[in-house]
């Protein structure tokens, strides 16, 4: 079908301008953030560790480095998410996931990553040994973030995906 009779049979479904690109957006920013907690907190951070000469000093300060930047650019993808919510064809369950990725991603940022920060500083001190149960709130701030941005992809994907006529079946 094309989009011309995708606009006869579901007007309201067919995005144009402005709408089209927030459309996009509730689309790609979901999968870019996706794709970078992917990439460092299940790829980079356990693998630092095993490549040969890093200790345990150098690896917290280059995850420090990278999970704070990480940490800002999910900031700018959830405030760009929340601005593609202002366009018309945002469904309710779409708007509550945006709404628990912020909820989450400020508790991760908010209140574990300083935690994690106390922590690590006073394991480069020396006056501790490294284990803390921040780290499996800061995972499961992670597991949940995962779980809310495939919910956010599928929600956006069945908003382009036009149901075919009975007939064109």
């Amino acid at each position: 079908m094309s989009q011309t009779q995708q606009a006869n049979h579901f007007p309201a479904l067919v995005p144009t301008g402005g709408a089209m690109l927030a459309a996009a957006a509730r689309l790609l920013l979901p999968a870019l953030w996706l794709g970078l907690i992917i990439g460092i907190s299940l790829i980079e951070a356990p693998l630092k560790f095993t490549a040969p000469g890093i200790t345990i000093p150098l690896g917290l300060g280059i995850g420090r480095l990278v999970f704070g930047a990480m940490n800002i650019l999910e900031v700018v993808l959830f405030i760009g998410l929340l601005a593609a919510c202002i366009r018309r064809g945002v469904g309710v369950r779409f708007i509550q996931v945006v709404v628990a990725l912020g909820v989450v991603l400020l508790a991760k940022v908010a209140v574990i990553r300083p935690l994690l920060n106390k922590r690590t500083d006073a394991v480069l001190a020396g006056t501790d040994d490294g284990g803390s149960l921040a780290h499996y709130f800061y995972i499961a701030a992670d597991g949940l973030l995962i779980l809310l941005l495939v919910t956010a992809l599928v929600l956006a994907v069945r908003r382009w995906v036009v149901p075919m006529a009975p007939e064109h079946r």
